[in-house]
């Protein structure tokens, strides 16, 4: 917060605007354009956005944003994750009044932050950066725990019934490509379009755990935890593969999925969010605990930090 006599921020400086960078260009309205990296608990938050008399990731980013003397002109995520859904890596852009140090902003953001928002990385960007409208590709990553369990069940499905990985590993097939998923969608008639590009899908098995992992450039409402539900669906048995790729093939059928074949929000994590320039992401593992040895920003942007 600013000092009122001081006229200082938690910054350590005067809250002044400084030149612009040599060869970047400013927005149209004089704002300073930042990547925001940011990991999260979903568990307790109303999702991503911004809501009136709701608790959300982004309400407590710019909340503890302000506080920290960074004057907000608009905060921006590379998608909108629903209640209860968690990030390992969640991507935003940041436009702030002023250029400011990013790294002094950042720890001072985490000091601001509740338990279980955490800001990664923070550096300049190109002004016209849009973290929804450049991102490439989008990961998520299910956790499903196939044993009942007093631990964690914030972040796994526990499916207590034995499921047939194989079969469930050979059922993403049907997903792979380009499909009308007005079956395992949300509201599919509120959608500008039902139809995606699923890039991969894979099922791994990990201890305990039977992780999901989906990619794709966009998802609709739900989309992820339908996909993960049906999986579950033809492991146990009560879904024929064959039922399932027609459910994808031919979306006005009066073919319907079972009951309950939403998969729980604890599960999913939003795992990557892909940039031109940035590597694929890696191989799939579980959520916890991460390789945090790498860089966090790609060459896209210019540089890399080592969060602390």
């Amino acid at each position: 917060m600013k000092d009122s006599k001081a006229g200082r921020s938690k910054l350590g400086g005067p809250q002044e605007a400084k030149p612009a960078r040599r060869g970047t260009r400013k927005p149209a309205d004089g704002g300073v354009t930042y990547r925001l990296d940011v990991e999260y608990d979903g568990t307790g938050f109303h999702g991503w956005q911004i809501q009136k008399n709701a608790r959300s990731i982004a309400g407590e980013l710019t909340r503890a944003i302000q506080e920290s003397g960074g004057n907000v002109r608009e905060l921006g995520g590379s998608g909108r994750t629903d209640a209860g859904v968690h990030a390992l890596s969640q991507v935003a852009h940041l436009r702030l009044s002023d250029e400011t140090n990013p790294e002094l902003l950042r720890r001072a953001v985490n000091e601001a932050l509740p338990n279980g928002i955490h800001v990664t990385g923070l550096v300049r960007a190109a002004d016209a950066f849009h973290a929804r409208h450049d991102a490439q590709r989008r990961s998520y990553l299910y956790q499903i725990m196939r044993r009942r369990t007093a631990f964690s069940r914030r972040f796994v499905w526990c499916v207590n019934e034995e499921l047939d990985v194989s079969a469930m590993a050979s059922a993403t097939q049907s997903f792979v490509g380009r499909h009308d998923f007005t079956k395992f969608c949300e509201r599919p008639k509120a959608q500008s379009s039902t139809t995606v590009v699923v890039d991969d899908m894979q099922v791994v098995e990990a201890g305990e755990l039977l992780l999901v992992r989906i990619s794709a450039s966009h998802f609709l409402w739900k989309m992820v935890r339908r996909l993960v539900g049906s999986l579950v669906q033809v492991g146990s048995g009560r879904l024929s593969p064959e039922d399932l790729a027609r459910l994808v093939a031919e979306p006005s059928s009066s073919l319907e999925l079972p009951p309950q074949s939403t998969a729980p929000a604890s599960g999913l994590f939003l795992e990557r969010v892909e940039y031109p320039g940035e590597p694929a992401v890696g191989e799939v593992r579980p959520a916890f605990p991460r390789d945090r040895s790498g860089p966090l920003h790609s060459l896209y942007f210019g540089q890399s930090v080592t969060d602390k």
